[in-house]
């Protein structure tokens, strides 16, 4: 390789590993747990913007949630029901369809999410019926949230906690059960494919550009 092909492939491997560097730190997923004051502060926060109905029970468990800080990561499972019509309050010129009134808040809260490294992993319809036990809720879809520590959570929870993103939210939806859980197995490895991805670009480049 000649001195100026050789200094490209360097240039290229110094950027491309800024950007995984970036990539990391970016991610997180090891803090340390929130201090009380910490907790406390987030909270307050978070509580004047939780007066309705829904607001207040949410803002009950974000407090339970809080307490089993650790500073890791989580993947928060969601279970959701549709309503048979979305359901706005008076006042809202919308369609009545609740799975468009469930992508506007899709939508709305995408750059809250990854702003604080957080992460949709899965989302999946039902296609049929199992296993069910007697009077089991019929759940439409579930989502699975990847957050970087419960600390980011409650950023997420304090930035999109507006009444104009929420109300697409309960428009649509008639029940959700919603629980933190810790990977046991997991195909998912974000960081080894990002690497991957930018080994495979960097090796293009370097041939493209020599």
């Amino acid at each position: 390789m000649s001195h100026d092909g050789l200094s490209t492939a360097w240039a290229v491997a110094i950027l491309l590993f800024g950007v995984y560097v970036a990539f990391w730190v970016w991610w997180g997923g090891n803090g340390k747990p929130m201090s009380a004051s910490e907790r406390e502060a987030l909270l307050s926060e978070l509580a004047p913007s939780s007066t309705d109905e829904h607001g207040i029970e949410a803002l009950e468990g974000v407090r339970q949630l809080m307490a089993n800080d650790d500073g890791k990561e989580f993947v928060m499972q969601n279970l959701v029901q549709y309503r048979p019509k979305a359901l706005y309050p008076p006042g809202h010129a919308y369609s009545d369809d609740p799975r468009a009134a469930d992508r506007r808040y899709g939508k709305a809260i995408l750059w809250p999410l990854l702003k604080h490294g957080n992460l949709v992993m899965f989302i999946a319809r039902r296609c049929g019926s199992f296993i069910e036990p007697a009077h089991a809720d019929v759940w439409h879809y579930v989502a699975m949230v990847r957050y970087r520590s419960r600390r980011d959570f409650l950023k997420f929870a304090i930035d999109s906690n507006r009444a104009d993103i929420f109300v697409h939210k309960w428009a649509a939806i008639q029940k959700t059960h919603v629980f933190p859980v810790k990977p046991i197995i997991s195909l998912f490895f974000v960081r080894l494919m990002l690497a991957l991805v930018l080994g495979g670009l960097g090796l293009v480049l370097v041939v493209t550009l020599r």
